[in-house]
């Protein structure tokens, strides 16, 4: 009985189907034992994280500017990325009810999140408008979206401007 389990499992592997949820399929990212969803009023923290009844949401698979990051305009001037995306982000949710589906929490007690405006999914649409990137590092979900803000020059796309990752890691 037990090799027919494990044939069971090969054969759906080979055949590109996985018995683990999707969720668990990106990378970082662990399945969580049950879905939660907090829906409420949503309060901004920065660019990638705002507070719904009380708690804490980091958006799940994208990443922001850090608050005082600095990107080129066009034109070279220097602009503070993050303080515009966290005004952009601000100007869409606050006060507005969101529902956020927690994928997991993360080492700070953050629940990660894709939220939800009404049917529109505010992880892609920051990532689109150009205000975040796709978070690769946990997910390639939003890579299409990020590749379509580029391509139109949108939010940080408008200049140059360092991956808020890597710009963490210069200690600037």
């Amino acid at each position: 009985m037990k090799s027919i389990a494990f044939l069971a499992v090969l054969l759906a592997l080979t055949l590109g189907v996985s018995p683990v949820p999707a969720l668990a399929q990106e990378k970082g990212v662990a399945p969580p034992a049950k879905a939660a969803t907090i829906t409420g009023p949503a309060s901004v923290r920065d660019g990638d994280s705002l507070f719904v009844l009380g708690r804490e949401v980091r958006l799940s698979g994208v990443d922001a500017p850090e608050w005082d990051q600095k990107c080129a305009g066009p034109d070279g001037k220097p602009w503070l990325a993050g303080q515009e995306a966290a005004a952009w982000l601000r100007s869409r949710l606050d006060g507005q009810t969101v529902s956020c589906v927690t994928e997991t929490m993360d080492r700070y007690h953050r629940a990660i999140s894709t939220c939800f405006l009404g049917g529109e999914n505010v992880n892609e649409t920051l990532v689109r408008e150009g205000w975040a990137v796709a978070y690769t590092r946990y997910s390639i979900r939003y890579v299409p979206a990020e590749d379509a803000a580029k391509a139109e020059g949108r939010g940080i796309w408008r200049g140059r401007c360092d991956p808020p990752e890597a710009w963490r890691r210069s200690g600037k």
